[in-house]
This record gives structure tokens, sequence and C-alpha cells, in this order.
């Protein structure tokens, strides 16, 4: 018997219910209390779909998390990671590798223009502290000016710029030096109670003023389109405004693109919906379609000619990992043999009418938003007052959740879709069709019943 039949034999006498049971108490499940945690046993995913270990199969409405863009078992992908096995394993940072080369080069063709100089890691938390770390060298100053319900990463550097609560179970130490928090863009909602478009973009006056009475303020930090916390698209006017801020007073812009890049808004990267360039631009998720961990810290020239004679003070053991960035070539180049990008797009009135439709029809839908095939779907008590059905301080507290609630009869109807708080995420992998958007909509008419009965008058 060989190794891999011998490994094959063993993991076939384990149940589903025990590999749920050892997963339970031997690993931790994150963003939860442990009590009643009782994850999904998955063996299979193709497509757009998930298989659990009852062989029952589930349409993925969110991509898993936001990243499986290319959908389940592309073979390409698939047969690019086993021949960097067999060529190149690993290679340490210091060295030239033909598949590092290769990805450098596709990724100056699809990253906004000017962004030429690459730090790889394995996550986008870590790409956002490359881009801390970056920014602070580069400048010489300290601070960091991010936004509330904004997601970063976990990491001490990414959680301290993480602007949800989140952040909350890890201060006061876990909040870092020089991090300070601004208004996010939230039309639907305006955290400084103003209405677009008379506003005149106030939120970006804040954060001018921000930089205005503070000293030492080394970057700027936003998703261009708020990925967790409820797909917040800002207006048009808001990034050239911001870009024009950043400018005039010195300061870097660094656009988090973990979630929002790889096609996912209908452009590869969120940016270029508005025609501005981030002097850091970082990503994740989407970069390999999520078959292997990979994440990117791209910079600008500027910044690139600063370390020609300054110490980059900054590195990783598997930076530029070779089996890490072999799936990213063959991602990239299956986004473009598949026109995924213009895809997204097209598919985006097509979502959009559907979402709508839900509006219409169910009095607990306050706002549907999104660009692409990027969407949240917000849960309100009331629409008037716009106030959710759910907190934070609920979830923190152990107390149930609606969207948790809606979310598991979702499930049981064959649809996985990611809930927060108050909202759902619809990000289906970017191959998904309009037969298939219709079931995971469907799903989510049927079940929307249950918050209808609970709005203020319902």
């Amino acid at each position: 018997m060989s190794p891999n039949e011998m490994m094959l034999e063993k993991s076939e006498t384990l149940t589903s219910e025990q590999i749920v049971e050892l997963t339970r108490k031997h690993n931790y499940g994150t963003w939860r209390f442990q009590k009643g945690w009782n994850p999904m046993h998955i063996v299979d995913a193709e497509g757009c779909y998930i298989v659990d270990g009852k062989g029952k199969r589930y349409l993925d409405f969110s991509a898993q998390l936001m990243c499986s863009n290319l959908g389940h078992k592309n073979q390409v992908v698939i047969d690019a990671i086993a021949k960097q096995a067999q060529q190149l394993s690993y290679a340490m940072p210091g060295y030239a590798t033909e598949v590092r080369a290769e990805l450098s080069k596709l990724l100056v063709e699809v990253l906004p223009a000017g962004l030429s100089k690459f730090f790889f890691t394995t996550s986008g938390t870590e790409a956002n502290e490359a881009a801390f770390k970056i920014a602070r060298m580069y400048t010489g100053k300290t601070k960091i000016i991010a936004r509330y319900r904004s997601y970063h990463g976990s990491t001490t550097g990414s959680i301290a710029a993480t602007g949800d609560p989140r952040r909350w179970a890890m201060e006061p130490g876990g909040k870092g030096p020089g991090v300070i928090f601004g208004p996010e863009v939230n039309c639907y909602k305006c955290p400084i109670r103003h209405t677009y478009p008379g506003c005149g973009i106030a939120c970006a006056d804040y954060l001018e003023h921000m930089i205005r009475n503070e000293s030492d303020v080394a970057a700027v930090l936003i998703e261009p389109v708020v990925g967790t916390n409820g797909v917040l698209v800002p207006p048009d006017e808001y990034m050239p405004k911001l870009r024009k801020i950043c400018d005039e007073y010195g300061v870097l812009l660094i656009a988090d693109e973990v979630m929002s890049g790889w096609g996912r808004t209908g452009e590869w990267f969120a940016m270029n919906h508005w025609g501005v360039v981030p002097d850091i631009l970082t990503t994740a998720k989407g970069i390999t379609g999520a078959y292997v961990p990979l994440g990117l810290c791209a910079t600008s020239g500027k910044i690139a000619d600063f370390f020609e004679d300054h110490y980059f003070a900054h590195g990783h053991t598997y930076e530029a990992h070779p089996m890490t960035l072999a799936p990213a070539v063959a991602a990239i180049r299956e986004m473009q043999r598949m026109d995924l990008v213009a895809r997204a797009k097209g598919l985006e009135p097509y979502l959009r009418g559907k979402l709508e439709e839900l509006k219409a029809k169910h009095p607990s839908v306050g706002d549907v938003r999104g660009k692409g095939l990027f969407w949240a779907v917000d849960l309100v008590k009331n629409r008037t007052t716009k106030e959710p059905f759910g907190t934070y301080s609920d979830k923190v507290a152990g107390r149930p959740l609606l969207v948790d609630q809606i979310a598991g009869k979702i499930l049981a109807d064959g649809v996985t879709i990611q809930a927060w708080v108050s909202h759902f995420i619809i990000a289906p992998p970017l191959i998904i069709t309009k037969v298939q958007i219709d079931f995971g909509i469907d799903a989510l008419d049927r079940h929307l019943s249950i918050a209808d009965a609970l709005v203020e008058g319902g």
C-alpha cells in the first residue's frame, strides 16, 4: 500500500460527526464564543458549489470569505500548484525565481498604473502590516488615519488600525501607537449626519481636518469599498477629493483592496472606478482565488526609489514563496482568459435588479448597495430610523442575531451566505450564472419574512 493510500484509509475511518467533534475540540472558531460552535464538515467544492460530509451541495453565494473569485477546482490553478511543487517548492526571499519574475510582470499589467514595486506576504493582514511600516519608513512620520467601520486584519498592527469593534478586545494595549480614526463613507447612514450630495463630501473634509490638527501623519488608510462592514460604496467625488487632500499635505494614501480587488467590483481593483492611484495598495484573497494564501503590498515608483538609498527594514521567511506565487500567475491568467472582470461588471445590473426587488418586497430591507458582484443587504427594524436588528455588542454578549437565524434557514435550503451583525454580504464567485443568482436570491427572499415579522409596526 502506498503512503497516499494509507493516508486515505486512515481518513476514511473518521465519520463526518467525528471530524466535526475533533475540529471543535482542538481548534478555535474565529470571532465567536467557542461554546455552541458546530462547524459544517466540507468534503468537496467545484465551480460555485461546496459539498458537506453528507453529500449535500450548497451554492457558495459569498465565495466563502469573499475570496473564491475563480470558483472551486479550477484545473489550471491546481496544475500550477502541482507543477511548482515538483519544480521548486521553496526559495528564501533573497533569491530570484522564475515564478517571482513572471508574477511581477503580470502585476504591472493589472494593477493601477504606477504601482510597480512589490512585497509578497501570506495574508492580507501581513500586507497591511508591511504597508504601515513602509509608510512610516518613507515619510519619517508615525500616525495612520484609518476609518470607523473598517477591517484591516487581526495581527497587532492591523487590528489596531481596524475601526470596527473587533479591535475592542485588544484595547488598550492592542490599539497601537499612532492610529487615529475618522468617519467612514456611509451615505445610507452618515456617521456625521450629513446628506449627500448637499454635504460636499463632508466625510473627506473631516479627514482633512484631522490631518491639519494632528502632527506626524504618515498615511490615510481606506478600504475603497468597505467589505465586511457593509459594502459601503463612496460617492464618485470622494476618492479624487481624498487623493487631492493627501497630496496637498504630503500624506500617503493606502488602499486596502484585500476584499475589493481582483474583479470583485467590476474592475481589476476598486480604485479604478474613480481613476485614482494610491501610493500603496494591499490585497490578498482573490489574488490566487484563495487556492493558496498570498498577500501583496504594492508601492509606487517614488516609494521604490526612496529605498534605493534607505534601508528596507522588513521581511518574512515566506516572502515570495514559490508555492504561493504560482497559483497567482495561473489565477490572473484565468481571469484574463475568461474575462471575469467584465463578467462581474456585466452581471451587476442583473444582481442589482434582483436585490432592488427584494427591497421593494420586504420592509425589513433598509438598503441594498454594491458594485459588480459585491453587495450588501442591510436589515432594519424601522426604515425611517434605520435601526438595525443587531449590533456588535449583541454579538460579543452572546445574544442571538437575527441575520444568523436567517442564514441558518438559507443554509438548509442549499445556499451559504455571509451574515455580519445586521447585514448579508452577497459576493459569489465571478463565474456565477444568472440561474445560480436566482437560486441564491430566491432562498433569501423566502426567509426575509422572519425579519419582516419583527419590523416596527409589522
